[in-house]
């Protein structure tokens, strides 16, 4: 799951744009999974939030990082993190980043976040739900449609994803409704 929506510190809208993974290594290193495309444009942002307990999110500097591996891993030297133990500490915590500091998409872009909450239709208009959270699989990302009757998973690739129109917060697609 990916790209949820949470809020920050004074209430503004973050961006959850990784997860923190594993130790790596022995200085204090950390995996972390990236849900950026690429995934390196993760380290473009020298302070992180993260994640915390209570829906409260610290900030952390990106002390030195770079990708690692083929897939869409980087890792990470975070500022106060020295040792495996420490790095363990903040495994399994979100990367987000308030939403007023990442530049505006490119026009047929979108952000995961946007696409949370719009109603989604066939090219028919038949209703198939709202758009609650999405899975990055490799192969490509999936969008989880909740509807009355079921949740679907709709690949978010050009063959399925048609039109949205964040304006009227509508999502077309070419799904089979029964599938």
């Amino acid at each position: 799951m990916s790209d949820a929506v949470a809020a920050g510190p004074g209430g503004e809208r973050m961006v959850i744009l990784g997860r923190l993974a594993a130790p790596w290594g022995l200085k204090g290193w950390i995996r972390v999974h990236s849900y950026t495309d690429p995934p390196a444009a993760i380290l473009d942002h020298p302070v992180w939030h993260l994640s915390g307990s209570g829906g409260r999110w610290e900030a952390v500097r990106v002390v030195e990082g770079r990708r690692h591996g083929t897939g869409r891993d980087v890792v990470v030297a975070l500022e106060g993190v020295a040792t495996p133990e420490e790095a363990r500490r903040v495994a399994s915590r979100d990367v987000g980043l308030p939403r007023a500091e990442l530049p505006a998409p490119a026009p047929g872009e979108y952000y995961w976040d946007d696409l949370v909450g719009c109603r989604v239709v066939t090219e028919a208009d038949v209703e198939l739900g709202v758009v609650t959270h999405f899975h990055d699989f490799p192969a490509a990302p999936v969008m989880a449609v909740r509807g009355t009757d079921r949740e679907r998973w709709v690949p978010l690739v050009p063959r399925h994803l048609k039109q949205v129109d964040l304006d009227a917060r509508r999502v077309v697609v070419d799904w089979d409704p029964e599938f």
